[in-house]
């Protein structure tokens, strides 16, 4: 008879499990890779640096860099249990991102729940944020030990993008709005964000939605025990929180697919920003016939290189 020790007692198929003796086991996610010091399809070179003891990143540069380029700070996708900045999907989205935008790229190694249950991973992200910032000031966050030379050499911080696809476009929006509140290190602007398939939520659903009985809605309250909305924590569910014209930067690209269930949200979440009375330029980019972040975990094809090609265009 099997122990009992390897029961399941959190089942998230085809995401992640969890078994009564403490076991997580992460279903879905492409396996680690290294960086590349120049990587044979782009000629991107990337290495791996530690932000804070608690923090790394990957980052990017694109070949032959001689002068100052964009910053784009990204946040990976995967529902803030599974995936990496170290993953192979994200590492050749980012090697093809960086080749056609000529951006240095950040991708932020967050804690992940459950080991680490939101907001861990917002408070990591926005330390990173800081940490970039440090760059540009004679005074460094207090995180901040050495200087990054890919950074100072060559990044541009009057052209700071962030954006993330999944987990990581919910992680960009409360970036921007704590933004709006909080002094960014340097006092650097983000200007401009893009959120791809958008992680947002809510108790009412929209068409299309399941409510409650949707992996959206479970993985939320897993991921984030303690948030006091629950499901309408304004982390998750932006249309009750703040407003968003306190959305901190000038320019907004979101974009969401036919078959994904959290379609309407990013939809909503445009027109939302729009009616608020944002000042910013705010883009919706609609595929037709794809579902959740096809361009990472189905990236060889024409739809795919094309929504890459239209996030790495919109960093300039």
């Amino acid at each position: 008879m099997a122990s009992s020790n390897n029961e399941i007692v959190t089942d998230f198929f085809p995401v992640l499990r969890i078994y009564k003796n403490g076991t997580v086991e992460r279903i879905f996610g492409s396996p680690y890779v290294p960086p590349s010091p120049n990587d044979p399809t782009t000629g991107v070179s990337s290495k791996d640096i530690s932000i804070s003891s608690e923090i790394s990143a990957r980052i990017y540069l694109p070949p032959g860099a001689s002068s100052k380029l964009p910053i784009l700070v990204y946040f990976h996708s995967g529902a803030f249990c599974v995936e990496s900045a170290f993953s192979a999907a994200h590492h050749a989205y980012l090697n093809a991102i960086v080749s056609e935008s000529r951006a240095v790229a950040i991708s932020v190694e967050y804690r992940s729940a459950p080991e680490h249950p939101l907001p861990a991973a917002y408070e990591d992200c926005w330390t990173a944020i800081q940490w970039v910032g440090s760059h540009s000031t004679t005074t460094p966050h207090p995180t901040i030990s050495v200087l990054e030379p890919w950074i100072t050499n060559f990044g541009d911080f009057n052209r700071i993008y962030i954006g993330g696809d999944s987990a990581g476009g919910n992680i960009v929006h409360n970036i921007l709005l704590r933004a709006g509140n909080d002094q960014l290190c340097g006092n650097i602007k983000i200007k401009g964000a893009f959120l791809s398939h958008p992680y947002f939520w809510g108790s009412e659903p929209l068409k299309g939605e399941c409510g409650e009985e949707s992996l959206a809605h479970k993985l939320w309250m897993f991921v984030n025990p303690s948030a006091a909305g629950g499901i309408d924590d304004p982390a998750i569910n932006p249309f009750v929180g703040p407003s968003l014209k306190g959305l901190r930067c000038s320019r907004l690209l979101v974009c969401v697919s036919e078959k994904d269930e959290l379609r309407e949200r990013g939809v909503k979440y445009c027109e939302v920003v729009r009616e608020s009375g944002w000042e910013g330029e705010v883009e919706l980019v609609q595929v037709e016939g794809e579902d959740h972040c096809f361009h990472i975990f189905g990236a060889d094809s024409d739809n795919a290189r094309n929504l890459t090609k239209k996030l790495a265009s919109f960093i300039v």
